[in-house]
């Protein structure tokens, strides 16, 4: 008989495969050339900052690196146009 007797872990559930989150930028699975986001576009806009006004991560959104930085520009720009607020509600 063991002195010490051994715990059970509770056994974690398994992970489900991640698919990837398609760019919102492309069209048709292709980057435009040259790549430019309208500021003046405020459904893209807004779909790419969350309810406090913050520009979304890569991560979340499923930008890539390109696309992510003409993003930001863009929110930047609209942002000083007084077309998005810089805080949320």
């Amino acid at each position: 008989m063991p002195k010490f007797a051994q715990k059970s872990r509770p056994r974690r559930a398994k992970a489900k495969p991640k698919t990837p989150k398609k760019d919102p930028i492309l069209t048709e699975g292709v980057r435009p050339h040259p790549l430019h986001i309208d500021y003046k576009d405020l459904d893209l806009l807004g779909k790419l900052t969350n309810r406090h006004g913050r520009i979304v991560g890569r991560r979340k959104s499923g930008c890539g690196a390109v696309s992510q930085s003409a993003v930001a520009q863009a929110i930047k720009r609209a942002r000083f146009m007084a077309l998005l607020p810089y805080t949320g509600d």
